[in-house]
Protein backbone atom coordinates (compact mmCIF):
# COMPACT_ATOMS: atom_id res chain seq x y z
CA UNK A 1 0.00 0.00 0.00
CA UNK A 2 2.95 2.51 1.28
CA UNK A 3 5.12 1.30 -1.45
CA UNK A 4 2.92 2.39 -4.36
CA UNK A 5 1.80 6.04 -3.13
CA UNK A 6 5.10 7.69 -4.70
CA UNK A 7 4.30 5.75 -7.79
CA UNK A 8 0.90 7.65 -7.92
CA UNK A 9 1.86 10.80 -6.67
CA UNK A 10 4.72 11.03 -9.06
CA UNK A 11 4.32 9.13 -12.56
CA UNK A 12 3.20 11.69 -14.29
CA UNK A 13 5.12 14.75 -12.67
CA UNK A 14 8.06 15.52 -15.15
CA UNK A 15 11.63 15.56 -14.18
CA UNK A 16 12.31 19.43 -13.03
CA UNK A 17 15.35 21.30 -13.05
CA UNK A 18 17.15 21.31 -9.59
CA UNK A 19 17.00 24.84 -8.17
CA UNK A 20 20.50 26.68 -7.38
CA UNK A 21 19.46 27.17 -3.50
CA UNK A 22 16.42 26.53 -1.40
CA UNK A 23 13.35 28.86 -0.82
CA UNK A 24 14.32 30.59 2.40
CA UNK A 25 17.92 28.89 2.62
CA UNK A 26 19.37 25.77 3.43
CA UNK A 27 18.99 26.38 7.20
CA UNK A 28 15.00 25.79 6.53
CA UNK A 29 15.37 22.69 3.90
CA UNK A 30 17.31 21.21 6.36
CA UNK A 31 14.80 22.22 9.01
CA UNK A 32 11.84 20.90 7.45
CA UNK A 33 13.89 17.39 6.47
CA UNK A 34 14.63 17.65 10.34
CA UNK A 35 11.11 18.22 11.76
CA UNK A 36 10.12 14.68 9.53
CA UNK A 37 12.78 13.51 11.33
CA UNK A 38 11.39 14.04 14.59
CA UNK A 39 7.99 12.92 13.45
CA UNK A 40 9.66 9.12 12.91
CA UNK A 41 11.55 8.94 15.70
CA UNK A 42 8.45 10.16 18.10
CA UNK A 43 6.41 7.09 15.96
CA UNK A 44 8.65 4.52 16.39
CA UNK A 45 10.11 4.99 20.10
CA UNK A 46 6.81 6.34 21.99
CA UNK A 47 4.84 3.18 21.15
CA UNK A 48 7.70 1.41 24.09
CA UNK A 49 6.28 3.82 26.88
CA UNK A 50 2.57 3.02 25.84
CA UNK A 51 2.10 -0.89 25.31
CA UNK A 52 0.29 -1.39 28.62
CA UNK A 53 -2.39 1.38 27.41
CA UNK A 54 -2.68 -0.32 23.85
CA UNK A 55 -3.03 -3.72 25.61
CA UNK A 56 -5.41 -2.51 28.06
CA UNK A 57 -7.82 -1.24 25.04
CA UNK A 58 -7.40 -3.23 22.31
CA UNK A 59 -6.54 -6.55 24.21
CA UNK A 60 -9.41 -5.88 26.83
CA UNK A 61 -10.21 -9.43 27.77
CA UNK A 62 -6.49 -11.20 27.65
CA UNK A 63 -5.36 -8.20 29.80
CA UNK A 64 -8.19 -8.54 32.56
CA UNK A 65 -6.91 -12.11 33.21
CA UNK A 66 -3.12 -12.34 32.31
CA UNK A 67 -1.60 -8.82 32.13
CA UNK A 68 2.22 -10.43 31.58
CA UNK A 69 0.97 -11.77 28.17
CA UNK A 70 -1.23 -8.90 26.65
CA UNK A 71 1.76 -6.87 27.40
CA UNK A 72 3.75 -9.42 25.85
CA UNK A 73 1.70 -10.02 22.87
CA UNK A 74 1.24 -5.90 22.70
CA UNK A 75 4.90 -5.75 21.65
CA UNK A 76 4.86 -7.04 18.24
CA UNK A 77 3.62 -3.93 17.11
CA UNK A 78 7.52 -2.97 18.31
CA UNK A 79 9.05 -5.70 15.95
CA UNK A 80 6.10 -5.01 13.12
CA UNK A 81 7.11 -1.41 12.97
CA UNK A 82 11.20 -2.73 12.51
CA UNK A 83 10.18 -5.31 10.02
CA UNK A 84 8.43 -2.40 8.17
CA UNK A 85 11.47 -0.51 8.50
CA UNK A 86 13.60 -3.38 7.25
CA UNK A 87 11.91 -3.93 4.32
CA UNK A 88 10.43 -1.02 3.23
CA UNK A 89 13.68 0.77 3.46
CA UNK A 90 15.08 -0.94 -0.17
CA UNK A 91 12.35 -1.61 -1.71
CA UNK A 92 10.59 1.91 -1.32
CA UNK A 93 14.06 3.78 -2.20
CA UNK A 94 14.48 1.12 -5.18
CA UNK A 95 11.14 1.98 -6.68
CA UNK A 96 11.43 5.70 -6.28
CA UNK A 97 14.94 6.47 -7.45
CA UNK A 98 14.52 7.70 -10.47
CA UNK A 99 11.67 10.57 -9.21
CA UNK A 100 12.29 14.06 -8.27
CA UNK A 101 13.90 13.42 -4.76
CA UNK A 102 11.90 16.21 -2.92
CA UNK A 103 8.02 15.49 -4.26
CA UNK A 104 9.43 11.83 -3.31
CA UNK A 105 9.93 13.16 0.32
CA UNK A 106 6.44 14.76 0.00
CA UNK A 107 4.85 11.28 -0.94
CA UNK A 108 7.19 9.58 1.69
CA UNK A 109 4.94 12.23 4.56
CA UNK A 110 1.98 12.10 3.08
CA UNK A 111 2.33 8.16 3.88
CA UNK A 112 3.47 8.91 7.00
CA UNK A 113 0.83 10.86 8.27
CA UNK A 114 -2.20 8.65 7.01
CA UNK A 115 -0.75 5.01 8.46
CA UNK A 116 -0.41 7.04 11.56
CA UNK A 117 -3.32 8.15 11.44
CA UNK A 118 -4.90 4.99 10.87
CA UNK A 119 -3.26 3.66 14.01
CA UNK A 120 -5.25 6.82 15.64
CA UNK A 121 -8.84 5.16 14.71
CA UNK A 122 -7.85 1.84 14.87
CA UNK A 123 -10.32 -0.67 16.33
CA UNK A 124 -8.77 -3.71 17.09
CA UNK A 125 -5.54 -4.86 17.67
CA UNK A 126 -5.19 -6.48 14.32
CA UNK A 127 -5.67 -3.43 12.47
CA UNK A 128 -3.37 -1.62 14.80
CA UNK A 129 -0.68 -3.77 14.06
CA UNK A 130 -1.12 -3.49 10.12
CA UNK A 131 -1.00 0.07 10.55
CA UNK A 132 2.37 -0.05 12.74
CA UNK A 133 4.05 -2.37 9.78
CA UNK A 134 2.58 0.35 7.20
CA UNK A 135 4.07 3.15 8.93
CA UNK A 136 7.25 1.49 9.37
CA UNK A 137 7.86 0.55 5.77
CA UNK A 138 8.18 4.79 4.64
CA UNK A 139 10.68 5.35 7.70
CA UNK A 140 13.85 4.20 5.83
CA UNK A 141 12.95 5.25 2.35
CA UNK A 142 12.29 9.16 3.72
CA UNK A 143 15.72 9.09 6.12
CA UNK A 144 17.78 7.73 2.79
CA UNK A 145 16.28 10.67 0.21
CA UNK A 146 16.37 13.06 3.33
CA UNK A 147 20.08 12.43 3.93
CA UNK A 148 20.87 12.61 0.17
CA UNK A 149 19.34 16.34 -0.56
CA UNK A 150 21.00 17.53 2.84
CA UNK A 151 23.95 15.90 2.21
CA UNK A 152 24.16 17.54 -1.41
CA UNK A 153 22.89 21.30 0.26
CA UNK A 154 25.89 21.55 2.15
CA UNK A 155 28.30 19.97 -0.78
CA UNK A 156 31.07 17.21 -0.48
CA UNK A 157 33.17 18.97 2.86
CA UNK A 158 30.18 19.29 5.18
CA UNK A 159 27.71 15.89 3.99
CA UNK A 160 28.15 14.55 8.07
CA UNK A 161 27.05 17.81 9.39
CA UNK A 162 24.01 17.89 6.41
CA UNK A 163 23.26 14.23 7.73
CA UNK A 164 23.56 15.37 11.39
CA UNK A 165 20.91 18.36 11.07
CA UNK A 166 18.25 15.88 9.39
CA UNK A 167 19.51 13.28 12.46
CA UNK A 168 18.92 16.11 15.00
CA UNK A 169 15.26 15.23 14.71
CA UNK A 170 15.02 11.80 15.70
CA UNK A 171 17.97 12.68 18.54
CA UNK A 172 16.10 15.35 19.65
CA UNK A 173 12.28 13.13 19.67
CA UNK A 174 13.87 10.94 21.94
CA UNK A 175 14.40 14.28 24.51
CA UNK A 176 10.84 15.35 23.84
CA UNK A 177 9.03 13.82 21.55
CA UNK A 178 9.00 10.48 23.30
CA UNK A 179 8.75 11.76 27.04
CA UNK A 180 6.08 14.08 26.02
CA UNK A 181 4.26 11.38 24.22
CA UNK A 182 4.29 9.06 26.99
CA UNK A 183 3.12 11.22 29.47
CA UNK A 184 0.36 12.30 27.31
CA UNK A 185 -0.66 9.24 26.23
CA UNK A 186 -0.47 7.76 29.69
CA UNK A 187 -3.10 10.40 31.09
CA UNK A 188 -5.55 11.29 28.29
CA UNK A 189 -5.32 7.85 26.45
CA UNK A 190 -2.60 6.43 24.04
CA UNK A 191 -3.97 7.33 21.07
CA UNK A 192 -3.29 10.91 21.73
CA UNK A 193 0.12 10.53 21.45
CA UNK A 194 -0.39 9.13 17.70
CA UNK A 195 -2.70 12.36 16.88
CA UNK A 196 0.68 14.48 17.93
CA UNK A 197 2.69 12.11 15.92
CA UNK A 198 0.21 12.92 12.44
CA UNK A 199 0.04 16.93 13.48
CA UNK A 200 4.16 16.81 13.24
CA UNK A 201 3.70 15.12 9.51
CA UNK A 202 1.43 17.25 8.46
CA UNK A 203 3.55 20.15 9.60
CA UNK A 204 7.00 18.51 7.86
CA UNK A 205 4.70 18.32 4.52
CA UNK A 206 4.06 21.81 4.37
CA UNK A 207 7.33 22.67 5.58
CA UNK A 208 9.02 20.17 2.74
CA UNK A 209 6.60 21.71 0.67
CA UNK A 210 7.61 25.21 0.48
CA UNK A 211 11.02 24.61 1.15
CA UNK A 212 12.97 22.18 -0.49
CA UNK A 213 14.34 22.66 -3.60
CA UNK A 214 13.63 20.96 -6.40
CA UNK A 215 16.18 17.76 -6.68
CA UNK A 216 16.22 15.84 -9.68
CA UNK A 217 16.54 11.66 -9.09
CA UNK A 218 18.21 9.12 -11.16
CA UNK A 219 16.68 9.20 -14.09
CA UNK A 220 17.69 5.97 -15.52
CA UNK A 221 17.17 4.12 -12.62
CA UNK A 222 14.88 1.29 -12.49
CA UNK A 223 13.56 -0.78 -9.72
CA UNK A 224 15.78 -3.83 -10.85
CA UNK A 225 18.37 -1.82 -11.43
CA UNK A 226 18.64 -0.18 -8.30
CA UNK A 227 18.75 -3.53 -6.50
CA UNK A 228 21.74 -4.44 -8.11
CA UNK A 229 23.56 -2.11 -5.24
CA UNK A 230 23.34 -6.03 -3.38
CA UNK A 231 25.82 -7.43 -5.36
CA UNK A 232 28.60 -4.57 -4.16
CA UNK A 233 30.38 -6.66 -0.97
CA UNK A 234 31.18 -3.42 0.79
CA UNK A 235 27.57 -2.50 1.16
CA UNK A 236 26.86 -5.80 2.78
CA UNK A 237 29.74 -5.41 4.98
CA UNK A 238 28.69 -1.74 5.91
CA UNK A 239 24.88 -3.15 6.71
CA UNK A 240 26.79 -5.76 8.87
CA UNK A 241 28.25 -2.88 10.54
CA UNK A 242 25.64 -0.83 11.61
CA UNK A 243 23.21 -4.10 12.51
CA UNK A 244 25.95 -5.44 14.76
CA UNK A 245 27.78 -2.51 16.22
CA UNK A 246 24.94 -0.15 16.70
CA UNK A 247 23.40 -3.07 18.18
CA UNK A 248 25.16 -2.23 21.45
CA UNK A 249 23.04 1.03 21.58
CA UNK A 250 19.43 -0.91 21.31
CA UNK A 251 20.76 -3.83 23.81
CA UNK A 252 20.94 -0.81 26.47
CA UNK A 253 18.70 1.01 25.49
CA UNK A 254 15.54 -1.80 24.97
CA UNK A 255 16.32 -2.38 28.90
CA UNK A 256 16.42 1.20 30.20
CA UNK A 257 13.59 0.58 32.69
CA UNK A 258 14.89 -2.27 34.13
CA UNK A 259 18.29 -0.74 34.52
CA UNK A 260 16.89 2.04 36.54
CA UNK A 261 14.53 0.02 38.44
CA UNK A 262 16.11 -3.28 38.92
CA UNK A 263 19.49 -2.86 38.55
CA UNK A 264 20.14 0.40 40.53
CA UNK A 265 16.73 0.12 42.52
CA UNK A 266 15.30 3.45 41.35
CA UNK A 267 11.97 4.39 41.58
CA UNK A 268 9.46 4.19 38.47
CA UNK A 269 9.35 8.29 38.36
CA UNK A 270 12.96 7.83 37.14
CA UNK A 271 12.87 5.73 34.17
CA UNK A 272 11.09 9.19 32.09
CA UNK A 273 14.89 10.65 33.55
CA UNK A 274 16.47 8.12 32.04
CA UNK A 275 14.94 8.37 29.05
CA UNK A 276 15.71 12.10 28.85
CA UNK A 277 19.23 11.42 30.03
CA UNK A 278 20.22 9.21 27.04
CA UNK A 279 18.20 11.36 24.34
CA UNK A 280 20.31 14.21 25.24
CA UNK A 281 23.35 12.51 24.83
CA UNK A 282 22.35 11.15 21.69
CA UNK A 283 21.56 15.14 20.05
CA UNK A 284 25.04 16.16 21.49
CA UNK A 285 26.74 12.87 19.98
CA UNK A 286 24.78 13.82 16.47
CA UNK A 287 26.20 17.31 16.46
CA UNK A 288 30.02 16.05 17.29
CA UNK A 289 29.16 12.88 15.23
CA UNK A 290 28.40 14.90 12.33
CA UNK A 291 31.62 17.43 12.24
CA UNK A 292 33.66 14.07 12.83
CA UNK A 293 32.45 12.60 9.88
CA UNK A 294 33.53 15.54 7.81
CA UNK A 295 37.13 15.49 8.67
CA UNK A 296 37.90 11.08 8.64
CA UNK A 297 34.48 8.49 8.32
CA UNK A 298 37.02 5.55 8.72
CA UNK A 299 38.57 7.28 12.04
CA UNK A 300 35.47 8.39 13.49
CA UNK A 301 34.16 4.62 12.99
CA UNK A 302 37.11 2.90 14.42
CA UNK A 303 37.36 5.30 17.63
CA UNK A 304 33.62 5.61 17.88
CA UNK A 305 33.08 1.96 18.31
CA UNK A 306 36.04 1.38 20.74
CA UNK A 307 34.84 4.40 23.06
CA UNK A 308 31.22 2.89 22.63
CA UNK A 309 32.95 -0.55 24.07
CA UNK A 310 33.95 1.57 26.76
CA UNK A 311 30.94 3.50 27.88
CA UNK A 312 29.17 0.72 27.60
CA UNK A 313 31.30 -1.21 30.70
CA UNK A 314 30.66 2.63 32.07
CA UNK A 315 27.08 1.91 32.45
CA UNK A 316 27.35 -1.34 33.51
CA UNK A 317 29.44 -0.34 36.47
CA UNK A 318 27.17 3.15 37.57
CA UNK A 319 23.91 1.16 37.58
CA UNK A 320 24.81 0.91 40.98
CA UNK A 321 22.87 3.43 41.87
CA UNK A 322 20.35 5.58 39.94
CA UNK A 323 22.02 9.59 39.82
CA UNK A 324 25.42 7.43 38.00
CA UNK A 325 22.99 5.43 35.76
CA UNK A 326 21.73 8.59 34.62
CA UNK A 327 25.08 10.31 33.93
CA UNK A 328 26.13 6.79 32.18
CA UNK A 329 23.79 6.75 30.04
CA UNK A 330 24.68 10.43 28.90
CA UNK A 331 27.66 9.53 27.99
CA UNK A 332 26.55 6.24 26.56
CA UNK A 333 23.91 8.60 24.55
CA UNK A 334 26.53 10.58 23.02
CA UNK A 335 28.86 8.36 22.37
CA UNK A 336 26.99 5.61 20.05
CA UNK A 337 25.27 8.39 18.18
CA UNK A 338 29.09 10.18 17.12
CA UNK A 339 29.24 6.83 15.03
CA UNK A 340 25.47 7.36 12.56
CA UNK A 341 26.60 9.92 10.65
CA UNK A 342 29.58 8.04 9.47
CA UNK A 343 27.78 5.03 9.26
CA UNK A 344 25.47 6.82 6.56
CA UNK A 345 28.52 8.24 4.84
CA UNK A 346 30.00 5.22 4.52
CA UNK A 347 27.27 3.84 2.85
CA UNK A 348 27.00 6.33 0.72
CA UNK A 349 30.55 6.25 -0.23
CA UNK A 350 30.29 2.40 -1.10
CA UNK A 351 27.13 2.89 -2.61
CA UNK A 352 28.88 4.23 -5.91
CA UNK A 353 25.81 5.18 -8.26
CA UNK A 354 22.73 3.83 -6.19
CA UNK A 355 22.81 6.50 -3.31
CA UNK A 356 19.30 6.85 -2.83
CA UNK A 357 19.00 3.39 -1.78
CA UNK A 358 22.53 2.92 -0.11
CA UNK A 359 21.49 6.05 2.00
CA UNK A 360 17.93 4.09 2.73
CA UNK A 361 19.60 0.92 4.07
CA UNK A 362 21.21 2.48 6.93
CA UNK A 363 18.03 2.26 8.68
CA UNK A 364 17.29 -1.29 7.28
CA UNK A 365 20.63 -1.96 9.30
CA UNK A 366 19.80 0.07 12.60
CA UNK A 367 16.80 -1.66 12.57
CA UNK A 368 18.77 -4.95 12.27
CA UNK A 369 20.45 -4.16 15.55
CA UNK A 370 17.39 -2.92 17.17
CA UNK A 371 15.70 -6.84 16.89
CA UNK A 372 19.37 -7.90 17.52
CA UNK A 373 20.44 -5.90 20.64
CA UNK A 374 16.57 -6.42 22.42
CA UNK A 375 16.75 -10.30 21.70
CA UNK A 376 20.41 -10.81 22.83
CA UNK A 377 19.51 -8.55 25.84
CA UNK A 378 16.86 -10.25 27.21
CA UNK A 379 18.85 -13.72 26.29
CA UNK A 380 21.40 -12.69 29.01
CA UNK A 381 18.77 -11.57 31.38
CA UNK A 382 16.94 -14.57 31.36
CA UNK A 383 20.20 -16.27 31.39
CA UNK A 384 20.69 -15.27 34.99
CA UNK A 385 23.38 -12.90 34.47
CA UNK A 386 21.70 -10.06 36.07
CA UNK A 387 19.62 -6.28 35.02
CA UNK A 388 22.88 -4.74 33.87
CA UNK A 389 23.69 -7.98 31.53
CA UNK A 390 22.81 -5.83 28.48
CA UNK A 391 25.28 -3.47 29.08
CA UNK A 392 28.14 -5.76 29.45
CA UNK A 393 26.96 -7.54 26.26
CA UNK A 394 27.37 -3.95 24.64
CA UNK A 395 31.13 -4.39 24.91
CA UNK A 396 31.05 -7.56 22.84
CA UNK A 397 28.61 -5.96 20.30
CA UNK A 398 30.66 -2.90 19.87
CA UNK A 399 34.14 -5.11 19.47
CA UNK A 400 32.85 -7.33 17.04
CA UNK A 401 31.72 -3.61 15.19
CA UNK A 402 35.05 -3.11 15.39
CA UNK A 403 36.34 -6.33 13.28
CA UNK A 404 34.29 -5.49 10.66
CA UNK A 405 35.25 -1.82 10.26
CA UNK A 406 38.93 -3.12 10.16
CA UNK A 407 37.84 -5.95 7.67
CA UNK A 408 35.86 -3.50 5.22
CA UNK A 409 38.68 -1.09 5.42
CA UNK A 410 41.54 -3.61 4.90
CA UNK A 411 39.16 -4.70 1.65
CA UNK A 412 39.54 -1.04 0.42
CA UNK A 413 43.70 -1.21 0.86
CA UNK A 414 43.46 -4.42 -1.38
CA UNK A 415 41.18 -3.19 -3.99
CA UNK A 416 43.51 0.19 -4.55
CA UNK A 417 46.62 -2.41 -4.30
CA UNK A 418 45.00 -4.56 -7.04
CA UNK A 419 43.99 -0.95 -8.98
CA UNK A 420 47.81 -0.12 -8.69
Amino acid sequence: MVGATPAVVFYACSVTTPTPAPRGGIGLALTSMAIGAFGIGMTEFVSMGLLPGIAGDLLHGLYETRQEDAIAQAGVLISLYALGVVIGAPTIAAFVARFPRNRVMMGLLVALLVTNGLAVIAPTFETMAIARFLAGLPHGAYFGMATVVASELLGPSRRGHGIAMVMSGLTIANVVGVPGGTFLGQFFGWRIAYAVVVIVFALALVMCAIFIPAHEGDKGGSFLGELRIFRIPQVWMTVALGAIGFGAFFAIYSYISTLMTEAAGGPEWAVPLALVSIGLGMVVGNIIGGRLADKSVKRTLIIGLGIVAIMSGVVAVSAAHPVTLLVGLFLFGATSQITVPSIQLRLLDVAGQYQSIGAALNHSALNIGNSIGAALGGVVIAAGFGYAAPAWLGIILSALGILIAMASFAMDKQKVSLAA
